[in-house]
């Protein structure tokens, strides 16, 4: 079994609430299969657990842990056990590449940015988060710690359109109230989720963040819903069908 970390996260110990808890969410779905166009052939890298393949499109997925390829459920493709920085395909294999929530956790996330370019002779769709946008989150106001750690990880914006290269667009993606994914900003509305340590740990980010901290914050956040102080000051916002906050969908056409 291959138990190397390929990243900046270990997900043969930290990822079995992924499978659970990190599901695809169809509305955010549908912005990243429409950004595939018609492509037939689809590269999912950092496939994980299978988030958001399309599954009427011949999908050929890479992800290095053997414990998320595990998890991978049984009408999915297996995945191939590989990295984003050493994709084991010729050049324009594919129509298009997809990369969904993952290049933060890549080793060289330079190197895996070009390979997909490399690979693929269509599009290259890569769905992430803004550092200069997860203020917008009011967890923030919690843990800011969090944001700061997280901040570190993700590749800037325009730094990932200037390595894909060509016609770049970037879209900002609404998060429904009932987000099925269970990032962090999934539960804008859902501030009680926070409190579950099973919640926090299919999210990456608090692996980042020192025990002391997180239970400061967590206590904090729940001494404000206990007293109805949480409302008062977001009740506007976790009122909103929609937030959108730091989600991103990068679409890179050669």
């Amino acid at each position: 079994m291959n138990s190397r970390i390929a990243g900046d996260f270990d997900h043969e110990t930290n990822g079995s609430g992924y499978a659970v808890r990190r599901r695809t969410d169809p509305r955010i779905a549908a912005h990243v299969h429409a950004a595939l166009g018609d492509a037939t052939t689809v590269l999912n890298v950092g496939a994980g657990t299978g988030s958001y393949e399309p599954e009427d499109r011949e999908v050929t997925a890479v992800e290095p842990s053997a414990s998320m390829r595990s998890l991978r459920p049984a009408h999915l493709a297996p995945a191939i056990d590989a990295t984003a920085e050493d994709l084991p395909f010729a050049d324009d294999s594919f129509d298009a590449a997809m990369a969904a929530v993952t290049v933060h956790q890549w080793a060289d996330t330079d190197r895996g940015l070009r390979e997909l370019r490399r690979v693929s002779r269509g599009p290259v769709v890569v769905l992430t988060f803004d550092g200069d946008a997860l203020d917008l989150l009011w967890l923030a106001d919690y843990v800011p710690e969090l944001m700061d750690a997280e901040r570190r990880r993700y590749p800037a914006i325009d730094h990932i359109a200037d390595v894909l290269g060509g016609t770049v667009d970037v879209v900002p993606i609404p998060i429904p109230a009932d987000c099925v994914d269970g990032f962090s900003e999934a539960y804008y509305a859902r501030p009680e989720r926070f409190l579950d340590p099973a919640v926090r740990r299919s999210q990456s980010a608090w692996d980042f963040v020192d025990t002391d901290t997180i239970y400061r914050g967590v206590a904090r956040l729940r001494a404000d819903l206990d007293t109805g102080e949480w409302h008062h000051r977001y009740g506007e916002v976790a009122a909103r069908p929609e937030f959108v906050g730091s989600l991103r969908l990068i679409v890179a056409r050669p």
